[in-house]
C-alpha cells in the first residue's frame, strides 16, 4: 500500500462521496473510495426517503445508498474500510493513515459529511428514524396533524420548529435556558407563532416508544426545580446543530468558525490545489442528499480536470 500511488482518493460514502465515485469511475480516473467504519453516511439512519427525485414512490436510505454504491462499482470504483485517523495535505502525493497502513493519492474530494448533534440517550438513538430525526426539511411531511417536539433555542431550531408548523397541528420547543439563544427575529416569529409551544429550563432524558409504533412522548428534566415529567408527543426533532466531520483537516484546510471547509465560489476547489470538498462538509445551508450528490458530481469533475491539467 505505501508504494502505490492512487490518482484519486474519496473519502466519504454518503450522496456526495458515492456520485463522486461514480462520475469519476467513468471518467477512467479508477477511484479509491474509502468508505469509514459507517458506510452510508447519515441517510443509513433515515427511514423513507421521498424527496429524492427518481424515486416516485420514496426508497429507503439504506436501499438508495447500496443503489448508489452498485452503481459506482459497476463502472470500476474501488473501496476501502476503515477510518482516516490523520492526513497530510502537506507533502505530494498527499498522504492518509487509515487503521495501520498508509493511502497515497495525487487528488483527494473530500465527502465526509456532518454529524448532527445528538443527545446521547440510548432511545434516541435506538427511535431515530422512527418518530426521532435531525432533519425537519427531510422528516416534516411524515408528521401532518401530528404533535412534535423539537429540542434546541438556537436559529437552526427556531427554523425547523416555524417548518414544521407547515404540517404539525402543535410544535412544541424544549430549551435548557430560560431564553432563547437565536436571532431576534428568528426569536420573534417563532413566538407568534399560534402552532409553536416552549418549554423552558428543561432538557429530554428519555423518549418513550418503539420502532414499530413510533415515538409516543418523552421524559422531561426541569433544571430549575428537578421536577421530572412526562410530555406526550408524536415525534422529537433534534436541532442543537451540526458539527462537520473535519477535525483530521484542521490547520490544513480553510474553514469557516463551525468547522466547515470553505471551497471556492462556484466550485469544490479548497485552498489547497488537489483537493476538493463535497457534500455536507462543505454545506452549512441546504444539507440534503440531492445537494450533496450534486456537488459530488461537481467534485468529480473538478479533480478530472484538475488532474488533466498536472498531466497526470
Amino acid at each position: 500500500m505505501p508504494d502505490e500511488v492512487n490518482r484519486l482518493v474519496i473519502l466519504g460514502s454518503g450522496p456526495a462521496g458515492l456520485t463522486a465515485a461514480l462520475y469519476s469511475a467513468r471518467a477512467n480516473l479508477s477511484p479509491l473510495l474509502i468508505e469509514g467504519v459507517a458506510p452510508g453516511g447519515q441517510l443509513t439512519i433515515t427511514t423513507d426517503v421521498e424527496n429524492y427525485p427518481g424515486f416516485e414512490h420514496g426508497i429507503q436510505g439504506p436501499e438508495m445508498m447500496d443503489v448508489f454504491r452498485r452503481q459506482a462499482v459497476r463502472f470500476g470504483t474501488r473501496f476501502m474500510i476503515g477510518d482516516v485517523s490523520a492526513a497530510n495535505l502537506r507533502t505530494r502525493p498527499f498522504e492518509l493513515t487509515v487503521e495501520e497502513g498508509v493511502v497515497r493519492c495525487d487528488a483527494m474530494i473530500v465527502a465526509t459529511g456532518a454529524s448532527a448533534k445528538l443527545l446521547g440517550l440510548e432511545s434516541e438513538q435506538r427511535m431515530m428514524g422512527y418518530g426521532v430525526s435531525a432533519c425537519a426539511t427531510c422528516d416534516g411531511a411524515f408528521f401532518k396533524d401530528k404533535e412534535v417536539v423539537v429540542v434546541g433555542g438556537g436559529d437552526t431550531a427556531m427554523e425547523e420548529a416555524t417548518f414544521l408548523t407547515r404540517f404539525c397541528s402543535k410544535v412544541t420547543i424544549v430549551h435548557r435556558r430560560n431564553q432563547l439563544r437565536a436571532s431576534k427575529i428568528m426569536q420573534q416569529r417563532a413566538v407568534k407563532n399560534p402552532k409553536i409551544a416552549f418549554i423552558w429550563d428543561s432538557v429530554v432524558e428519555e423518549i418513550y416508544g418503539e420502532p414499530r409504533t413510533g415515538v409516543s412522548g418523552v421524559r422531561l428534566h426541569n433544571l430549575v426545580t428537578g421536577a421530572m415529567s412526562d410530555f406526550r408527543t408524536d415525534g422529537v426533532f433534534m436541532a442543537i446543530g451540526h458539527q462537520p466531520n473535519t477535525a483530521i483537516f484542521a490547520n490544513q484546510l480553510e474553514m469557516d468558525e463551525l468547522g466547515y471547509i470553505q471551497v471556492r465560489a462556484g466550485s469544490t476547489y479548497t485552498n489547497i490545489d488537489g483537493v476538493f470538498a463535497a457534500g455536507d462538509v462543505a454545506d452549512r445551508v441546504y444539507r440534503q442528499a440531492v445537494t450533496a450528490a450534486g456537488t459530488g458530481c461537481m467534485a468529480a469533475i473538478d479533480a478530472e480536470r484538475w488532474l488533466e491539467a498536472q498531466q497526470h
